[in-house]
């Protein structure tokens, strides 16, 4: 159940990456990609032509409203502050299919695919856009 409370939410947000911080490379980004797709939907609240103004981390939590670009957003904070060297080359990527997804380890894991599933793939995807980490850092 996603929490409704604010201060709740970074609680459990805190909590996610205390539990994912030393588990192994695919279950922790499954764990990730799981957590992140508990937040209530809701399309188009960001957009790639809005980069400059989205939200910090803590902003997203708190507007509690994730679309799919929110969602790798969130996702791609949370690998962030874990500050793994095995993640440190995820991304968010917006594909020529319009999905928004994130990278990692050079695209062989992509996760916001779908809720529960961390894709396992050197499968080569179209980018039209994207947000390295560096850049959130």
């Amino acid at each position: 159940m996603w929490p409704k409370d604010f201060a709740d939410r970074l609680e459990a947000w805190t909590a996610l990456r205390a539990q994912v911080h030393d588990m192994e490379l695919e279950p922790a980004l499954a764990a990730v990609n799981v957590w992140w797709h508990q937040t209530p939907w809701k399309p188009y609240y960001l957009h790639w032509d809005d980069h400059p103004r989205w939200p910090d981390p803590w902003q997203l939590l708190s507007d509690n409203v994730y679309c799919s670009v929110a969602r790798g957003l969130g996702i791609l904070y949370t690998i962030s502050m874990l500050d793994r060297a095995d993640m440190a080359d995820a991304e968010l990527v917006l594909t020529e299919d319009g999905s928004n997804l994130v990278q990692v380890a050079q695209g062989k894991y992509i996760l916001n695919w779908k809720p529960g599933t961390v894709v396992n793939t050197f499968q080569e995807v179209k980018i039209i856009r994207q947000l390295k980490q560096q850049k959130i850092k």
